[in-house]
């Protein structure tokens, strides 16, 4: 199913406008979520709104919000009043001025989007607005309304479309200096740093997200995927710590050497997992859990006798069924 958009309206440059369609360029929907469910009856647990004080479970329509002033005293908002101050959708992202990309720092990134033209109408005027700002190598600053907030959003060109990302307001950054200013000013030698140096030159690449692994995403699979064949559940062991590194120069030879040992084996192993054919469409981490056999979620491995269930159990451990070649998922 298609991304429902979050906005419609119009983009406008000058006197130059199109309908676009503002739709979020990122998802945690393909992660393994939980519910909270009672260990004895595996019934999902269900969450009332109580007071407080007294216990009493409050209906929806007697509740309002209020801003917290003092331990026990809060300033009541109703509804009504939100709605009075609450800003009116102009339906249009207004391009206010150019800027640098260098210029916008990274704590003030909020979330990516994508904005497309809405309909069959209005590309040409979308195609000049992105081919403009590619032209200029620069970053349009614009205004829209969601949720009834004025956000600030940056417009970029993304191959054929725009990237839109919500920035934050000045107010919502905090300053470095409240957390750097204990840390010590060190006087680092020309060994230490040329050594360090050559560690990084090992590791370089280049950035390529499909490489990456959510390894917990994976580990939970794996776990689902067990508990519903009924395979035993070991605990993992311990990792084993390196200790306390006492000597920073030992140290960063060690590890420039360990880095030549491990290198030719990393660009073998990267290089395999770039010569496999890519899937054309990157489905979610759900498409990996086995499908849930029998009626009501109950797997039919923890129904039958347990002999049937230790045989079936046995020849899932033989043949996992997970998803082939699956292709890596940016974090």
């Amino acid at each position: 199913m298609a991304p429902r958009a979050n906005w419609k309206g119009f983009l406008r440059l000058s006197l130059v406008t199109c309908p676009v369609a503002l739709y979020p360029a990122t998802s945690d929907t393909e992660k393994v979520s939980f519910n909270q469910i009672n260990r004895k009856t595996g019934h999902r647990i269900k969450y009332l709104k109580v007071d407080a004080e007294t216990g009493d479970e409050v209906t929806s329509e007697d509740i309002v919000k209020g801003y917290k002033v003092d331990t026990d005293t809060y300033i009541e908002v109703t509804k009504d009043e939100l709605d009075d101050i609450a800003l009116d959708s102009t339906h249009t992202i207004e391009i206010d001025e150019f800027v640098p990309k260098a210029d916008i720092d990274n704590r003030y990134l909020i979330r990516p989007y994508y904005l497309v033209p809405d309909g069959k109408v209005g590309h040409d005027a979308y195609a000049v607005i992105r081919e403009t700002i590619r032209s200029m190598d620069k970053v349009a600053i614009g205004r829209v309304v969601l949720t009834n907030r004025e956000h600030i959003i940056a417009l970029e060109p993304l191959e054929s479309g725009l990237m839109g990302t919500l920035l934050r307001y000045p107010y919502e950054v905090r300053s470095e200096q409240e957390y750097f200013d204990d840390i010590q000013d060190v006087k680092l030698t020309k060994d230490m740093l040329d050594l360090a140096k050559h560690i990084v030159e090992k590791k370089s690449g280049a950035f390529e997200p499909e490489l990456f692994e959510d390894h917990y995403e994976t580990a939970l699979i794996d776990l689902i995927n067990k508990k519903r064949s009924g395979m035993p559940i070991t605990a993992k062991a311990a990792p084993k710590t390196g200790g306390n590194v006492i000597n920073l120069m030992d140290a960063l030879k060690k590890s420039l050497a360990t880095e030549k040992e491990t290198a030719p084996v990393a660009k073998v192993a990267k290089e395999a997992v770039k010569g496999k054919k890519p899937k054309k469409r990157v489905e979610g981490q759900r498409e990996m859990l086995l499908p849930i056999s029998g009626k009501g979620g109950r797997d039919a491995a923890a129904k039958a006798p347990p002999k049937e269930a230790t045989k079936e159990a046995s020849k899932k451990a033989d043949k996992p069924v997970r998803a082939p070649a699956r292709a890596k998922k940016a974090s």
